[in-house]
């Protein structure tokens, strides 16, 4: 059939313009059919426990809680020898020379409308494998995140009842979208499990810190953000170009979710020009802490993980005056990296229409109070090394960094400084810079990673790993 057919029949279906509307339809389907069913291989459990269906209609593992046993193993994963204490600084790459100022191609093109360069450019066929230790071990990380994200998202729609959800804002069809981002993340462990092969890590059993919905909300835009700025810390280091640009793609719906929860938390949707990236490290340091117990033999990883730094007075996102957040960490639900900020508080805004301090779900949201500013007060409290942490408890975390003397902010495109005053052995405070990325545009802002650090080294968004050996503790900021 012809194109031009298609369109004028297309055209005879079609109302003309000016005449009258059809009489609508006033007879309501009592049925919609069938879900549409599409042939799958599910995976058995390898946790021992299998999934439970609740009243609901959701469900969720039957098991979420710490882990009780002794560890077989510990630290992180080695090779067979360690060839240097860390990575140098070395001078610009001595290749890195192209500037055109002629704004037209300036080699010959390989092909018609394809200009000169470019990697995985040259017609080979592509091969969706990790390349290199780095590609694995990044790559596993990457699946860690993603099973955790499928089990939590299921975990609170199994979890409270609809009316938990009413109350909290949050009707049939946010459920349902939520629902559905739990599927996403049935894809992306498929994709990056099929990118890894064999010795791909299998889902665990975690250990969550809520227990009303709007905690599981701020947990899961917390959890998101370590999950998507993780990755746009390491997919350009990526050896196989192929991994990268489906991990792209996955990458992709996740900015989406955390926007998501965090219109759902009453938090503005968007409040940065760029999304910071952060090393391997750091996610795993936030990761680690939630994860119970994995099965047996389940691939371990190589990255580091940090002691915890505690932001005392990080403001509480459910209060309708953040500056009223008390002073030392109460307001946060638990001791843990990414805890949500407690719900259950006086002088909630959660159910206050008052535009600029309610924070009930909405598009956007503006805070005539915010939740941050240059010049606030931080009171921190951190952690020694040698903590366990992680699976089983088999990890333990580590630094080879001197006395903290300096907070690093990493948000947007920069990594800040401002010095730390050290109050006691694991207490000190800083005052939240000012900076500005471009124009009047603040780096400080959203949910973003803080740290101690014994040298306010330069770093730029592709080498932050340099800082990785002056890291004294790690945390999580809700600036905004």
């Amino acid at each position: 059939m012809s194109p031009s057919f298609v369109l004028a029949a297309a055209l005879l279906l079609t109302p003309a313009l000016g005449a009258p509307a059809p009489a609508p339809q006033v007879t309501v389907p009592a049925s919609f059919g069938p879900d549409s069913q599409v042939s799958a291989s599910v995976q058995p459990s390898t946790t021992g426990y299998r999934p439970e269906y609740l009243e609901n209609g959701y469900s969720s593992a039957t098991y979420h809680g710490p882990y009780t046993g002794t560890p077989t193993t510990l630290g992180a994963a080695d090779g067979p020898t360690t060839l240097a204490a860390s990575i140098p600084a070395l001078p610009p790459n001595p290749t890195a020379t192209y500037y055109n100022t002629e704004g037209v191609p300036l080699n010959p093109l390989p092909a018609p409308y394809t200009p000169a360069g470019g990697l995985g450019t040259n017609g080979t066929l592509p091969r969706y494998m990790v390349e290199s230790d780095f590609d694995f071990e990044s790559i596993a990380l990457g699946l860690y995140q993603e099973w955790i994200e499928l089990d939590l998202f299921h975990d609170g729609l199994a979890r409270f009842s609809d009316a938990d959800f009413d109350a909290a804002g949050l009707g049939p069809e946010a459920r349902s979208l939520i629902q559905f981002m739990a599927d996403q993340e049935s894809g992306h462990s498929t994709l990056l499990t099929n990118m890894l092969g064999e010795r791909a890590p299998q889902q665990c059993v975690y250990d969550y810190p809520y227990t009303t919905v709007r905690e599981w909300v701020d947990f899961m835009q917390r959890v998101t953000r370590f999950g998507e700025s993780g990755v746009w810390g390491f997919i350009n280091h990526l050896d196989s170009r192929e991994v990268g640009q489906l991990l792209a793609q996955s990458i992709a719906t996740e900015a989406r979710q955390q926007q998501i929860f965090r219109q759902m938390s009453g938090l503005t949707p968007m409040n940065v020009w760029f999304e910071n990236g952060w090393p391997q490290s750091w996610s795993w340091t936030h990761l680690a802490p939630y994860i119970s117990y994995c099965p047996e033999n389940t691939t371990r990883l190589a990255w580091q993980n940090f002691p915890t730094l505690r932001i005392l007075n990080n403001a509480n996102i459910n209060r309708y005056s953040p500056n009223d957040t008390a002073q030392d960490g109460s307001e946060t639900v638990g001791p843990r990296i990414a805890d949500p900020s407690r719900s259950n508080i006086t002088g909630s805004c959660e159910n206050l229409n008052v535009t600029g301090y309610g924070c009930g779900p909405a598009i956007a949201r503006n805070k005539s109070e915010p939740l941050s500013f240059p010049g606030k007060k931080i009171l921190f409290q951190w952690d020694a090394p040698g903590q366990a942490v992680g699976p089983n408890q088999s990890y333990v975390t580590s630094t080879t960094a001197g006395a903290p003397k300096f907070v690093g902010w990493s948000q947007q495109l920069n990594l800040t400084y401002s010095p730390l005053t050290v109050t006691s052995n694991d207490t000190g405070y800083t005052y939240q810079p000012e900076g500005f990325v471009y124009g009047n545009e603040g780096i400080i802002n959203g949910t973003m990673a803080v740290m101690l650090t014994d040298l306010d080294l330069f770093v730029t968004p592709f080498n932050t790993s340099l800082l990785n050996p002056h890291i004294v503790a790690l945390g999580l900021y809700q600036a905004g």
